[in-house]
């Protein structure tokens, strides 16, 4: 059964074998989670949303039962885990408003795009429909939304007349929107009254989210990093510059992402006009897909350096460990852009780390978390091409000291972001959760 005829997947997809419960709160059990998203990797390989798949799988080998709710789409075939249940739901009557959710609903990541407006009363609707009735068959202990608008207000209905507690995740993008939109704001206002609990990828998006109606302050559970996909790769990175045609003599910095305003890569092509013209030029190679990818063209053409400046396009998931093993230097100019967008923590950010990069990032939002200055990369201000240009002129003349960064990178990551332990802090809300609904009843 397909993804667009809005049922739950069955066949090649795991399901989720009924799991011992044990009795009394106080001893552990399986959890049984119903989880709505708006965004989720659409087949294996795909970069969008990976983090909610790795927070899918780790609660999943951790026993807990999940079925997982998002929007249907003719090209959806996530990967089967076991232990987890899809249910897709049809909302668009037509392929040109599939747009809810998959990070297609914004306009490089600033302002929705028309068909949003038209695509999201339905999408709402259908997808608390489908929570309602999915609700209503099983035995659920907590209802999981992450992004508090949509699929939180979209989880409310479920969770108020079912009596199933609420916990909400907040991911950026949800929070940009509920600043700066009064529809928004009102419905993530809904979704923290009814919240038992919430959880924040960052200290930055925790403390914006009381400003909005959180009613406490959210856990803060950092992403983690997949360590066995992510890590040095020597081999394959000199293979990838073959294929690209890079000499080895040249110093290579990798940035890569959707091509919208948050993520910097303006400031990063100044960056390296300034080189040019100082005479210090270094290979800029730009991966990812967006609505901006014409406009930086254009901008790298303007400022002289079209020939420094790759942009490779989109490039999948298993692919990008030979783009960090053949980059020298790795860029996370990450922003607050006009609208006031921000990432929370790039995901890129914490792959570069496992991968044993030297980091040049900005410092806003999540990345400081990740990132000691000078221990496992070098942060810089954001919007400031000069400091790019500088760390970036830094770092080119010392092979040494990228390799102390990239070496204390990995070991942070492996240390603080692994998958195992963002799954224990994630087990642990949603179990505090469902243990005090059974103290209740």
């Amino acid at each position: 059964m397909g993804a667009a005829e809005g049922s739950a997947y069955s066949g090649s997809i795991a399901q989720a074998a009924p799991l011992q419960r044990s009795v009394g709160y106080n001893q552990p059990s399986a959890v049984r989670i119903l989880t709505v998203t708006s965004s989720y990797p659409k087949y294996a390989g795909d970069t969008t949303a990976p983090f909610i798949a790795s927070i899918t799988r780790a609660l999943a080998e951790r026993g807990h039962e999940l079925t997982v709710v998002l929007p249907a789409r003719v090209d959806l075939d996530p990967e089967p885990i076991p232990g987890v249940r899809f249910c897709p739901f049809r909302y668009a009557p037509t392929e040109g408003l599939s747009v809810f959710g998959y990070a297609e609903a914004l306009r490089a990541d600033v302002a929705l795009k028309l068909q949003t407006y038209l695509a999201a009363p339905l999408a709402l609707l259908s997808g608390a429909r489908r929570l309602w009735a999915e609700s209503g068959r099983q035995g659920f202990d907590v209802l999981h939304a992450h992004w508090v608008v949509p699929n939180g207000a979209m989880a409310w209905p479920a969770s108020r007349v079912r009596g199933l507690p609420l916990v909400v995740s907040l991911h950026g993008s949800d929070v940009f929107l509920s600043e700066n939109k009064g529809a928004f704001r009102a419905a993530a206002k809904l979704a923290f009254t009814r919240a038992a609990a919430a959880t924040a990828c960052s200290a930055d998006l925790a403390e914006r989210s009381l400003a909005l109606g959180a009613t406490q302050r959210p856990v803060v559970i950092p992403y983690g990093v997949d360590a066995s996909l992510f890590h040095a790769k020597p081999e394959a990175g000199q293979a990838l510059r073959r294929e690209l045609g890079i000499d080895d003599e040249t110093v290579v910095v990798f940035a890569v992402g959707r091509l919208v305003r948050k993520k910097g890569f303006d400031i990063l092509i100044d960056a390296a006009a300034k080189l040019n013209r100082e005479g210090r030029a270094l290979l800029f190679v730009i991966a990812g897909k967006g609505d901006l990818r014409l406009e930086l063209e254009q901008r790298a053409r303007a400022l002289g350096v079209h020939d420094a400046v790759n942009l490779v396009g989109d490039v999948d998931r298993p692919s990008l460990p030979s783009y960090f093993a053949m980059a020298d230097i790795v860029a996370v100019p990450s922003v607050k852009d006009s609208a006031g967008n921000v990432d929370g923590l790039p995901n890129v950010l914490l792959e570069a780390m496992a991968s044993g990069s030297a980091i040049v990032a900005s410092n806003v939002a999540g990345i400081p978390q990740a990132i000691r200055n000078g221990r496992d990369g070098v942060l810089v201000p954001e919007k400031d091409p000069g400091a790019l240009a500088e760390a970036f002129s830094g770092l080119a003349a010392s092979k040494q000291r990228r390799c102390e960064l990239g070496e204390s990178a990995r070991a942070r990551a492996l240390e603080a972001f692994n998958w195992k332990l963002v799954g224990e802090r994630f087990e642990s809300v949603l179990r505090s959760v469902a243990q005090a609904r059974c103290r209740a009843s």
